[in-house]
């Protein structure tokens, strides 16, 4: 008898799990970069040296003080002023003509080596097509030399018109791309190679440079990479503490909601293994506003997601599955930010449709750009557009009291790293090209 109840004891106090837990993350599931690149990268994340303008930098927008991301729903890089949410639009003839058309995802833990593709649409992909490692935007033209897919990524920002580059009449770079996007990574690699600080630290670092003439692009996007995979690294959070096998790490709500996220709630079907992601695809009809990732033949502003890479009809509105922890840090939420907070991007997974009926515009944080405004929520007129939308949802509702799903935001907040706010080199105090940093 006494045997029987202490199993029963067992069972009650063991939470059963649909899915299985994760293993520990380790230092070893992370690509080892080298800390004196990554000093480099510091520099040059912070430096607006990259930009055709030299006004942004890619710390701009992918902040320490916002957790690595901008506080915003939808940004403004080139033709912006401030910080965060603080940002807006500059006045003028350059004036911007569209928002950043998504929502700007923090860096943590991209240096995983099992990350293989990038962007909320995937159009970055580990890959032989074309002969130099990835298949990307750039196709045949990405240089070849690029260690990981964190530093291919590192290049696009670069040459996007409404991020860093800007206008062509406005600068080098910006006319350059207008041709070719890789016309403009010689022109950014001149005026990096020129700076003496910089063109000695390659020397310095780098085996094969021997000469500030050596420089490359692809030698500062491996240093970009180098310093984003290892400055925004983490896993040492509460959860993190409970996989490998402190049971008291979690609070009694976080373990509550941890056994629902792998279990009645079928979060883990989607944010599954180590990092939380399985890495691909999913459409969930969020709200949708912006200027979208449009297509060249796209009559009017919308975001098809994964289909404007793969151009496949069963890709539509698909978005990539982010990764977890620090997501408290992160917000907004959403491949466009539709959501300010946890409890509101997770009412939207439980039941989507309904979740659309109640999202309202004030939701969505917007930087002020009066001349933006009428256009910024026009797709939503778009009567086949929404409908097509809503009837593209790839995850089946899910019915949980109020108490369960503040039970799931406890653990999304579990997964904040004890030093997320420490890192290891920070924003720098000033940068070679003496410019200002944000």
């Amino acid at each position: 008898m006494n045997r029987l109840l202490h199993i029963l004891a067992l069972c009650i106090a063991s939470p059963a799990f649909a899915a299985d837990l994760p293993r520990p993350l380790g230092d070893d599931d992370f690509i080892a970069f080298d800390p004196e690149k990554a000093k480099i990268g510091q520099l040059l994340f912070y430096d607006k040296i990259l930009s055709g303008n030299r006004n942004i930098s890619c710390g701009t927008c992918h902040h320490h003080n916002l957790g690595g991301a901008d506080g915003l729903s939808l940004g403004i890089g080139e033709g912006g002023d401030g910080l965060g949410p603080k940002r807006v639009a500059t006045l003028g003839e350059d004036r911007i003509q569209k928002r950043i058309p998504r929502n700007a995802p923090a860096l943590w833990n991209l240096g995983a080596k099992e990350i293989d593709v990038l962007f909320h649409d995937g159009r970055l992909a580990v890959s032989d097509l074309y002969g130099n490692g990835f298949n990307s935007p750039a196709e045949e033209w990405l240089p070849q030399g690029l260690e990981t897919i964190l530093a291919a990524q590192a290049l696009f920002p670069l040459t996007a018109r409404f991020e860093m580059a800007g206008a062509p009449e406005e600068n080098e770079v910006g006319g350059a791309i207008n041709d070719r996007l890789d016309n403009a990574w010689p022109i950014i690699a001149k005026e990096v190679r020129t700076n003496p600080d910089y063109g000695l630290m390659f020397v310095k670092n780098f085996a094969h440079i021997n000469t500030p003439e050596d420089v490359e692009i692809v030698d500062i996007a491996n240093a970009l990479a180098a310093f984003m995979g290892t400055e925004w690294k983490n896993h040492d959070s509460s959860f993190d503490a409970f996989l490998a096998g402190d049971k008291n790490a979690l609070s009694t709500r976080a373990a509550r909601g941890m056994s629902l996220f792998y279990g009645d709630a079928g979060c883990a079907a989607c944010h599954s293994g180590p990092l939380m992601s399985d890495q691909k695809f999913h459409a969930l009809a969020l709200p949708a506003f912006g200027p979208g990732k449009t297509r060249r033949f796209d009559p009017q502003p919308r975001d098809v997601g994964r289909m404007g890479e793969s151009n496949r009809i069963e890709d539509a509105y698909r978005f990539r599955t982010p990764m977890l922890r620090n997501i408290s840090l992160t917000a907004p939420y959403g491949h466009n930010g539709a959501y300010p907070t946890l409890e509101g991007m997770v009412r939207h997974h439980l039941d989507p449709t309904s979740a659309l009926a109640l999202w309202n515009r004030d939701m969505a944080k917007l930087p002020a750009a009066p001349w933006l405004e009428e256009a910024d929520f026009i797709v939503q007129y778009d009567t086949r557009e929404m409908d097509r939308q809503r009837r593209k949802i790839d995850i089946e509702p899910v019915s949980l009291l109020d108490q369960d799903i503040a039970d799931l935001v406890a653990f999304l907040e579990s997964l904040t790293g004890q030093t997320a706010r420490t890192r290891p080199l920070g924003r720098p105090k000033t940068v070679p090209s003496g410019l200002t940093i944000d």
